[in-house]
C-alpha cells in the first residue's frame, strides 16, 4: 500500500478539532485510508477516536497510506495543515 510521510501540522497535534476534520474527510473518501506514527500499528482515518490514540504532536511524523493516490494525498495533506486555527 503507497504511503507518505508527514509532519502533523496543528499545534494541538491530531486532538479532538483535527482529528474530527480529517475522520470526517476521510469518510467521504471512497477508499481506505490509515494513519500511523513510525513503527506504530495503522489505524483507520476515518475514525476521530482512533487517530487520537495515536498520541501526535505538532511535527511529529505520521505515515498516511492508502491505495488510492487522491486519497492519500488529501488526508496527507490535512495531516500538515494547521487545523486547529
Amino acid at each position: 500500500m503507497p504511503t507518505q510521510t508527514v509532519n502533523v501540522g496543528s499545534a494541538v497535534g491530531l486532538h479532538a478539532r483535527p482529528a474530527a476534520l480529517i475522520a470526517e474527510a476521510a469518510s467521504e473518501l471512497d477508499a481506505e485510508v490509515t494513519l500511523a506514527v513510525p513503527g506504530g500499528e495503522p489505524v483507520d482515518a476515518s475514525s476521530a477516536l482512533l487517530i487520537m490514540t495515536l498520541g501526535a504532536g505538532k511535527g511529529d511524523p505520521v505515515e498516511v497510506s492508502s491505495d488510492d493516490e487522491a486519497a492519500l494525498a488529501k488526508i496527507a495533506d490535512m495531516v500538515q495543515q494547521d487545523l486547529d486555527a
